[in-house]
Order: C-alpha cells, then sequence, then structure tokens
C-alpha cells in the first residue's frame, strides 16, 4: 500500500491546472479564486483517498484581522498518517466578509503549497499575446529576470522580518515596502514558479516570527 508521501505525490502530478477568474475594473492581473483552487485540489486528493481538514488561529487590531490556517491531509485509508500544511495565512477588513475572506484565502494558499498546483496558464497576460501599437514615447520596462526580482523580494522580507517582533508588524513594515517593489511584485506575478518560491520564502518567516515570539514569552 502506498504511504502518504507517494498518494500526495501522485496526486501533485495528476491534478490539473487551476484557471484563473476574470480581471474586474482595477484589477492588473487574473484572480486565483478560492472556489477554482479548491474544486482542482480536492479532485486530486479524493482521486487518492487523501482528505484535508482545516483549524484557523486569528489576531483582531484595531484595523484588520490577521488569520492563519493550519492544514492536516488525512490518508483515508490510514487515518493516522497525515501530511501537515502550515502557516498559511491572510488578513481581512474589520467587517462581516473579513474573517471568511481570509480564511478562503489562507486556504487557498494551503491548498496551492500542498499540491504544488499549476496556475496562470492560458488566460495568463503573455500567453499568445499579440504587440502592442507602437507608442511615440517610449516606455521605461522592467529589465530584472523574474528570478532576480523574487530573490531581491526575499532578501527585503527577511530584512524587514528580523526587525519584526510580531507578524502583524512584520506585515505592518511590508506595506511601504510593497509599493517601492510595487513593479518587481508585477513581475513575479507572471512566473508561477518564482511566486510559489516568494510565498513559500513569505510564509516561513511569518512562521519564524511567530516561534521567535512564542519563545520570548
Amino acid at each position: 500500500m502506498k504511504n502518504i508521501f507517494d498518494k500526495l505525490h501522485k496526486a501533485s502530478e495528476e491534478a490539473a491546472p487551476v484557471i484563473k477568474g476574470d480581471k474586474v475594473p482595477g484589477m492588473h492581473f487574473n484572480p486565483l479564486e478560492h472556489d477554482s483552487v479548491q474544486k482542482v485540489a480536492m479532485a486530486a486528493l479524493r482521486k487518492h483517498k487523501l482528505y484535508p481538514v482545516c483549524t484557523y488561529k486569528n489576531q483582531v487590531s484595531d484595523n484588520f484581522i490577521f488569520i492563519e490556517c493550519n492544514m492536516k491531509i488525512y490518508d483515508v485509508d490510514e487515518p493516522n498518517q497525515f501530511v501537515e500544511i502550515d502557516g498559511c495565512s491572510a488578513m481581512g477588513k474589520l467587517d462581516k466578509f473579513g474573517s471568511g475572506n481570509a480564511m478562503s484565502y489562507a486556504r487557498k494558499y494551503a491548498f496551492l503549497n500542498a499540491l504544488n498546483l499549476k496556475t496562470g496558464l492560458d488566460n495568463d497576460d503573455g500567453v499568445e499575446a499579440k504587440p502592442f501599437a507602437k507608442k511615440t514615447a517610449p516606455i521605461k520596462q522592467n529589465t530584472k529576470s523574474t528570478n532576480v526580482a523574487a530573490t531581491d523580494w526575499i532578501n527585503q522580507m527577511q530584512s524587514v522580518a528580523k526587525h519584526s517582533k510580531s507578524q502583524l508588524y512584520f506585515e505592518k513594515n511590508l506595506t511601504p515596502i510593497r509599493d517601492e517593489y510595487k513593479d518587481d511584485l508585477t513581475l513575479i506575478a507572471t512566473d508561477p514558479i518564482e511566486q510559489l518560491r516568494v510565498d513559500t520564502e513569505y510564509n516561513k518567516l511569518k512562521s519564524q516570527i511567530q516561534s521567535r515570539g512564542t519563545n520570548v514569552r
């Protein structure tokens, strides 16, 4: 009988790509929607008799709610076997939709991390793209590769994490830097592999900050 890692590996290999949603006004990218990710992930997991169970932790500030999703994927044939996907998190507004939105967002990334789902395929910008009309004025372009942009942003996150006493401060301190690195972040979003590398490091840093705070207490 296959162990749970064999099953999860096979589920990852066989999982269909996640098709992104349509752009909405004011959004410069196609959204990766929770329901689409969950549909693909659950189809792959059920096929190999795996089942996810999520628990959530939350912190409430004056301006937002911060939710962390911890997912356990159980082997239905041997329920004592499971894989943990910890530390996927998101922030929501302090309204009646905030906690639900943040829970869905965090759960979405737990699925993505567990199965390394393929995203950003046929409907992404740059796929079968047509040339833009010629402009009279030159357009400034980001000459970085996605790998370099991702490495630069990871270095920035690591630097901020060193001086952040909690996950909430980490998020607060990153906000102005995100504006500075807006072009790099947009570039990284076009490369699913580099985006996953950035997301994985982001979640790892938050877990380290949380562990550091726990040890201090």
